[in-house]
């Protein structure tokens, strides 16, 4: 097979393959602009009605984690459990600790 078709078809998978990332990526910024707006609007809401967040649920595992002392752990735990995010996980689990008496 010729070299020249060869370094053709490879650029053209990998610009296809970037082109593909490309919109995957503006895809995503996308959804979660409009799961930030969501989140907004439920906040708001929330704020006016003077409903306030339930306190985080105390799962056992993450409860044994911090007595072991393993905070990070924990919140690898409990973003498991909840799907939630890093910095959410991780003022949760400070929140478990505090309530618990197991400050970091």
């Amino acid at each position: 097979m010729d070299p020249g078709i060869v370094v053709a078809v490879i650029i053209a998978v990998v610009g296809f393959g970037l082109i593909i990332a490309s919109r995957r990526d503006q895809r995503s910024t996308r959804e979660a602009a409009r799961l930030a707006a969501v989140e907004r609007k439920v906040d708001a809401v929330m704020k006016h009605l003077g409903i306030e967040e339930p306190a985080p649920s105390e799962d056992p595992d993450v409860v044994a984690h911090l007595v072991k002392g393993e905070f990070i752990q924990a919140i690898k735990v409990y973003r498991e459990r909840t799907g939630a995010g890093l910095a959410e996980a991780k003022d949760a689990v400070e929140q478990i600790a505090h309530r618990r008496g197991l400050r970091k």
